[in-house]
């Protein structure tokens, strides 16, 4: 089984083969298109295992995006007392859905 570590939107995932994960917005994508991970900072075969420094050259995760939409809202409540002061603020951050396709 082949497993890897790979970098996208600041952050790190350890990513499979079929396996389906949730990202940071990539802007100029559709529904459907593939996708490339250039930076891949470990990949593991069975006991075979490779460390990039900080990156492994010449290897990427391919993967297809599924879905692209908004997570849950966040609500953020601001109060000061003594001055009828507070505000209600909502936030939905924009994710996508990739299914790993080849590693």
């Amino acid at each position: 089984m082949k497993l890897a570590v790979i970098e996208t939107g600041g952050k790190q995932y350890t990513v499979k083969e079929g396996e389906t994960i949730t990202i940071e917005k990539l802007d100029g994508l559709t529904v459907g298109d593939s996708v490339d991970f250039e930076s891949v900072l470990m990949i593991a075969d069975g006991d075979a295992v490779t460390i990039g420094e900080p990156t492994i050259k010449g290897k990427k995760v391919t993967g297809t995006l599924r879905e692209a939409g908004r997570g849950k809202k966040v609500h953020v409540s601001r109060f000061r007392s003594k001055s009828r002061y507070h505000r209600t603020l909502g936030h939905r951050q924009p994710f996508m859905a990739v299914e790993i396709t080849k590693i």
